[in-house]
């Protein structure tokens, strides 16, 4: 092995590392507006449903 091989391989090892890094932090960020928008939704859905049934009761 070349002095280049102890330079290349770990580097692209780091590069691997770095990129999965960035894409599992998009990833996350992406699931955490997805589960805040489905928590907005079903809010909505239950204020609706609480509002329908006091307009029931009256």
């Amino acid at each position: 092995m070349t002095l280049g091989h102890f330079i290349y391989i770990p580097g692209m090892i780091l590069l691997g590392v770095l990129i999965g890094y960035v894409l599992a932090g998009r990833v996350a960020r992406s699931e955490k507006s997805i589960a805040s928008e489905d928590d907005a939704r079903s809010a909505a859905r239950r204020a609706r449903a609480r509002a329908r049934a006091q307009r029931e009761q009256q």
